[in-house]
């Protein structure tokens, strides 16, 4: 593993990551995740999901797939205008922060706000990573973002909350690899696209999805 997969699957890359609970905080106002237990479940249904959809994405962008063609997909991949919006800004905010750390040819062909796992594809690429890590990136993410915003909502132990998404890792390796293997997947989740129409219709939230 090298450091630049570590720091592109680092949530405290300053790329906005830390502002989307990934659903969790909608999650929790509705009691579907309230204790642990009912955490592990949330991740291991959004990893199977979004994150197996994310982790394509991302495999496809890094081995130099068309990411305006990529970026439709991703758009065709997410019914939700409010995970729309949430991809998107993740996507900008780490253009910004990658286009820094990884000068390259490559940004040039990026669409205008793209979504966060093409970003992440072609920041992969642009960093020297194959497309496998791009997957394991991606897929990591879409559970260590939502674990963590579960921790501070509901003052979770942070020992606990680790070591269950270490736990997870065999289920992250599996999604990754699948992503590589067989392209781009279109699970889909209907909770989680009616969780972000109702959060982002709410003006008490702590996160912006």
């Amino acid at each position: 593993m090298t450091a630049a997969l570590l720091t592109l699957a680092d949530s405290r890359l300053p790329a906005g990551g830390h502002t989307h609970s990934g659903g969790v905080e909608q999650a929790i106002a509705t009691g579907v995740v309230s204790d642990p237990g009912s955490l592990a479940t949330f991740l291991r249904r959004r990893l199977a999901t979004a994150g197996a959809v994310a982790a394509g994405l991302a495999a496809a962008a890094c081995a130099g797939g068309e990411p305006a063609v990529l970026d439709d997909e991703a758009d065709a991949r997410t019914p939700s205008p409010a995970l729309r919006t949430a991809s998107r800004q993740q996507g900008r905010g780490l253009v910004r922060v990658a286009r820094q750390a990884w000068p390259s040819d490559v940004w040039d062909a990026l669409p205008d706000r793209p979504h966060h796992p093409v970003a992440l594809g072609v920041a992969a690429a642009a960093a020297g990573l194959a497309p496998r890590d791009a997957a394991h990136a991606a897929a990591y993410l879409s559970i260590s973002g939502p674990a963590t915003a579960a921790q501070r909502l509901l003052a979770m132990d942070p020992l606990v909350v680790a070591a269950m998404t270490a736990r997870l890792s065999p289920d992250v390796d599996a999604v990754a690899e699948a992503a590589v293997a067989t392209g781009l997947p279109a699970a889909t989740d209907p909770l989680l696209d009616l969780l972000a129409e109702v959060h982002a219709a709410r003006r008490d939230r702590f996160f912006a999805s």
